[in-house]
């Protein structure tokens, strides 16, 4: 059975706040955990007036503090935004407060803008480019104290939190399989590397101490409804969120509308069809066969979902339809194992 887990921005919609998101996430994943998804995650995206989990230790804190078996964790932490030490003392923290439960996924990018990025008092060029060694360092902290180390974090030594890397290009996923580590690829909004991406990290990969061998998460937008109508109506949420960002004027979660060719030109159509081109938008029977055409073409070890929905009742009923497709990978097995005893 391919598990599936949830990837939330703890999403803003018009005329919300920051506190209403932040009730809704709780509330989402202690749905989720009753659903049986796998993992909650969370992202950090700094100057985003629809996107209340910046503080993404934080929010992991309150959201793991709520719920009782679900990991929950980062998708990701940015790490060239932060010292390697102070990361490393949050999760440390974390993994403290809720044991066995807490995923540290990391990225390169900085979430966010250029002057946002200065304004969060970092060398943003050296910062990335010590990404690899960073990841190293942290991956330090979580390990049993050597007598002359001089520098730990406490809580952290010894604790060996999960550590995934997170990555939208093939850079990540070489240093994932170099660095032995499990790869989450955002192809919810960067599909067009996905496959090269993918096949690199599992023919390049080095079996470490947290991880045997490889494991790659895979990232997909989905919205269902009752109706093929209802989750299209739905999913304009998205589609216009990606337009706005596109024109630089990002905003809370707008509501759906009824015709979004009025809303965007052609080129912009473009440019969001082919981002959002990770997308299973549908009523359950639709839903059911995006999933399944999904994993036979990626052969996914685990799928992380995100549905950027303006209502939150509505968000709820598409997971809660989502998770009962679950073991849609032993259906497809299943399905295969027919077809080849059948040639036979």
């Amino acid at each position: 059975m391919i598990p599936f887990s949830i990837l939330d921005l703890s999403p803003i919609p018009q005329g919300a706040t920051a506190a209403d998101a932040l009730r809704n996430s709780l509330d989402l994943a202690r749905h989720a955990e009753a659903w049986g998804y796998n993992r909650f995650w969370l992202a950090e995206h700094h100057n985003m007036p629809g996107i209340a989990s910046a503080a993404t230790s934080v929010v992991i804190g309150h959201v793991a503090g709520g719920t009782k078996t679900i990991r929950v964790g980062s998708g990701g932490i940015m790490l060239p935004n932060h010292s390697p030490l102070v990361i490393a003392e949050q999760f440390g923290t974390l993994a403290s407060l809720f044991p066995g439960r807490i995923d540290l996924g990391l990225g390169r990018a900085p979430g966010t803008d250029q002057p946002t990025m200065r304004a969060l008092r970092r060398n943003t060029a050296s910062a990335s480019d010590n990404f690899p060694q960073d990841v190293e360092e942290l991956q330090s902290y979580f390990e049993p104290a050597a007598s002359d180390q001089r520098i730990r974090a406490y809580p952290g030594i010894g604790l060996r939190v999960p550590i995934w890397l997170l990555g939208s290009s093939l850079f990540g996923a070489e240093l994932a399989a170099d660095l032995g580590l499990p790869f989450a690829f955002a192809s919810h909004f960067a599909p067009a590397d996905m496959m090269q991406a993918v096949q690199l990290y599992r023919r390049h990969f080095k079996p470490s101490r947290q991880l045997a061998r490889p494991y790659v998460m895979l990232g997909l937008n989905v919205i269902a409804a009752e109706t093929d109508a209802q989750a299209r109506y739905l999913f304009t949420s998205v589609q216009q969120s990606f337009t706005n960002l596109r024109r630089g004027t990002p905003g809370q979660i707008p509501p759906p509308i009824d015709d979004i060719d009025s809303y965007w030109s052609p080129q912009e159509k473009a440019s969001a069809s082919m981002t959002l081109l990770c997308s299973v938008v549908g009523s359950p029977e639709t839903v059911e066969r995006g999933l399944l055409k999904f994993i036979e073409v990626t052969q996914p070890d685990e799928l992380i979902t995100t549905a950027h929905i303006y209502d939150h009742s509505a968000r709820l009923r598409s997971f809660e339809l989502l998770s009962q497709f679950s073991g849609l990978a032993n259906q497809l097995n299943a399905r295969t194992i027919h077809a080849t005893a059948t040639a036979d």
